[in-house]
């Protein structure tokens, strides 16, 4: 629906609350009134029994009236108008009984109608917690701090350690090491030398620095943000009740129905009970339940959906707009390889590497110890460390002076250096370089990785209606690219800043219904301003799930899909039971203006009417066979092992590679020596668990899958592993038996060994982007 349609409507907050407290009490009287007549008239108080039944038709008249009245004002006759004459018709021709039903039937509408879309108003408190409110600002006097509205263009500041930077400005020290995530999703620290621009919001990760202000706070990047945000969540508004779209032909056709049988017939009654089987119950209950169901089967995936708005954006939706960091990724960085110089072995690289860096706070040190422990490497006890931000961290581990983070310019590194830095470029992976002894001994290379759940995701968003898939970003083009690519999304766009984010979103938004999908601060202003914001709220910010429609409150993107599927469904059967109950009316209408439905016969059949066309909106809780498989305890606990051991054998893999690249250097000793330890690491760890896949987890999960035949290709993947490994086995045993590797035995023993390495790393990404995702 268009943003027009969706102002149009009273205000979510006043009319919400209203709404809240008149409906229960109208549902309240209606019942009371009606079976508190039944009860009379069983006992033959018929006079008791009407008056009871006219007194619960009077009570809706005046809230009836009201939301016409409001509708009215928004410049919409909404199909409510036919309940109100149904009642005043009903009342006018003595039909008491039909006058309570038809009450009854609109104050459950009405009250299932507010349940169903409700709507949350845009909380701006973390965006507004976050902004800095003091500077400490230098001045010849010494060092102040003032109220950052009251910093000017120039004053030069002091941002401390985990300080906020308070307005925009230009790093006046040597270099400031930043936390940018909050204005750009991006999780890795980025480092500004003297000079270089820094926004407003940024965190300071390293030592204090200088700044100087370029900006006043008001013009000042952060301030954009929050006031972005307030704009694009002003835009948004309730939906118009689906009923509505409906009522510019309904309505009319009702009453000229009604009129046309008054005219013909001469019996006003027959005017009446066209009325009464034409109040638009089905309309008004139907699609409200089941959007209420959609919105319960959701929230058992984990996914909480704002209003009923949300749920029926979200099934009309064409475009999908994502962030990058910890959205399509982990948002962490994680080890990608451990690359280690001649004579040393990567192993050892990230022993020392995570040995140093294990009481430091920065994010790629956090991913480099977590690795060393996830490898169960015993990590030493450095002494003296010193960390300078933007640089690294120096001291001594097992008697040897060891520095961790950047290594000199590329003219003065070793030569076997430059190919990790080819690497990095191609990867898109950020390098903590090891030096022992002020030589560089090896490098970590980091990246953030997809979530093993992306690709599944976006299959499944694509087979849902989703024709356009494009991820926002404040990171760097080419990381951006290769995400686009390996995803296969339509369209990426890299180093936007948030107002960046909020043109592309509106900018889509004439194209088509449009999603919006993030998880930081910088992501709240865009997933307003969409039709749809969808927040990963298990460990995004607060702003951005407060800002969103829809939010998903565990780290798993594929509930995504999800929501996607079960808001398609609910929104056609919601439109099913809506259409199918008009249709069931028009006939009734039909019956009732030939004079074969009496008012009360035709409010009861009115009422049979609602409870078939409920109970098909119901249908909407059920889970829809097309949703994803679902696993047995068992077979869960067994995805869960052999994903964290595909964790553990990274090392396995890093081996096979380092020992493919220690073979450029010829068939010498430490060749051999290389390719026995990666042969023995291949037969103790790495073969065993292909294995337990084979014969434990394949056949566990063949039932939710299928069948044997849907792990047919990653059995064929096993073969070949195993196929491989044998060879540099006999490689292995030539050697041995001619005292060492020939000369005639490189080629095709390194291009075993590269082979393998690839075929490990595309059968690992396999399994868990189509089996271990399955596990919640």
């Amino acid at each position: 629906m268009n943003r027009s349609a969706r102002t149009a409507r009273p205000s979510p907050v006043t009319g919400t609350s209203a709404r809240v407290r008149l409906e229960p009490v109208l549902l309240a009287v209606t019942a009371a009134a009606l079976t508190a007549g039944g009860a009379a008239r069983l006992a033959g108080a018929e006079r008791l029994a009407g008056l009871l039944w006219a007194l619960g038709a009077l009570s809706a008249i005046p809230p009836a009236v009201g939301w016409v009245v409001a509708a009215l004002r928004h410049g919409r006759a909404g199909v409510d108008l036919i309940a109100v004459l149904a009642l005043g018709g009903t009342l006018a021709v003595h039909e008491y009984l039909a006058g309570a039903l038809i009450a009854l039937m609109l104050a459950t509408g009405r009250t299932l109608e507010a349940a169903a879309q409700r709507r949350a108003s845009h909380d701006l408190r973390a965006l507004l917690e976050h902004a800095p409110r003091s500077a400490r600002r230098r001045t010849a006097a010494g060092v102040t701090t003032v109220p950052s509205a009251e910093v000017a263009v120039g004053d030069l500041l002091v941002v401390g350690p985990g300080e906020v930077v308070p307005v925009d400005g230009r790093v006046e020290s040597a270099v400031a090491s930043l936390d940018e995530s909050v204005l750009t999703g991006e999780s890795l620290n980025v480092e500004r030398a003297a000079g270089d621009a820094v926004r407003s919001g940024a965190v300071n990760a390293g030592g204090a620095f200088g700044l100087r202000a370029t900006a006043t706070e008001h013009d000042s990047t952060y301030a954009g943000i929050v006031r972005l945000a307030g704009q694009a969540g002003a835009e948004s508004a309730p939906v118009v009740r689906l009923a509505d779209r409906y009522a510019a032909w309904f309505l009319p056709l009702s009453l000229a129905v009604a009129g046309l049988a008054w005219l013909l017939s001469g019996s006003a009654v027959r005017a009446v009970a066209v009325l009464v089987v034409a109040t638009p119950c089905p309309l008004l209950l139907a699609a409200p339940v089941a959007i209420v169901s959609g919105i319960s089967r959701a929230s058992r995936l984990g996914v909480v959906m704002r209003d009923g708005g949300a749920l029926e954006n979200l099934g009309r939706a064409r475009t999908l707009l994502l962030d990058k960091t910890g959205t399509l990724t982990r948002g962490r960085p994680r080890v990608l390889d451990v690359i280690a110089a001649p004579g040393w072995q990567p192993a050892e690289v990230l022993r020392l590497a995570a040995s140093l860096d294990q009481y430091s706070p920065h994010v790629l040190a956090e991913a480099i110890v977590a690795t060393a422990r996830e490898r169960k490497q015993a990590l030493s006890d450095p002494s003296g460390v010193t960390e300078r931000p933007g640089r690294g961290a120096s001291g001594t581990v097992d008697g040897h002076r060891v520095g961790i983070g950047r290594f000199g310019p590329r003219g003065a590194r070793p030569p076997w250096a430059g190919a990790v830095d080819n690497r990095a470029l191609l990867d898109g992976a950020a390098v903590a370089w090891l030096t022992v002894d002020g030589a560089a001994v090896g490098a970590v290379l980091l990246r953030d990785p997809l979530r093993p759940d992306a690709p599944r995701t976006l299959r499944h968003l694509r087979s849902a209606g989703i024709e356009r898939l494009l991820m926002l970003t404040g990171d760097r083009a080419e990381p951006a690219r290769e995400v686009g690519a390996v995803l296969g999304l339509d369209e990426v766009r890299a180093g936007l800043d948030p107002a960046g984010k909020v043109a592309a979103v509106r900018a889509e938004r004439e194209r088509a219904v449009t999603v919006m999908v993030g998880d930081g601060v910088n992501d709240a202003p865009a997933l307003a301003a969409a039709d749809v914001g969808v927040a990963m709220g298990a460990r995004g910010s607060t702003a951005s799930s407060q800002a969103a429609d829809v939010v998903l409150t565990t780290d798993r993107v594929d509930r995504l899909a999800d929501a996607v599927l079960i808001s398609v469904r609910a929104r056609r059967i919601a439109v099913q039971s809506a259409l199918g109950g008009m249709a069931l009316s028009l006939a009734a209408m039909a019956a009732a203006a030939f004079g074969l439905l009496p008012p009360a016969v035709g409010a009861l059949l009115q009422e049979a009417i609602d409870a078939a066309v409920i109970v098909n909106a119901l249908r909407a809780l059920r889970v829809d066979q097309a949703a994803r498989p679902a696993l047995t305890p068992a077979a869960e606990a067994l995805v869960h092992r052999f994903a964290s051991e595909h964790d553990d054998l990274q090392d396995v893999l890093e081996a096979v590679h380092g020992a493919a690249d220690r073979l450029a250097d010829g068939p010498g000793p430490r060749a051999l020596a290389a390719v026995e330890e990666a042969h023995r690491l291949l037969t103790q760890r790495l073969l065993p668990h292909e294995w337990a896949e084979e014969h434990e987890l394949y056949p566990a999960l063949a039932p939710a899958l299928g069948g044997p035949e849907a792990t047919a290709t990653m059995s064929r993947a096993h073969t070949e592993i195993e196929r491989l490994s044998r060879r540099i086995a006999t490689h292995l045993a030539l050697a041995r038996a001619e005292g060492g590797l020939s000369p005639g035995q490189l080629d095709d023993l390194r291009s075993c060994l590269y082979g393998l390495h690839t075929v490990l790393r595309l059968h690992f990404t396999q399994e868990e982007e189509s089996y271990f995702s399955l596990a919640g």
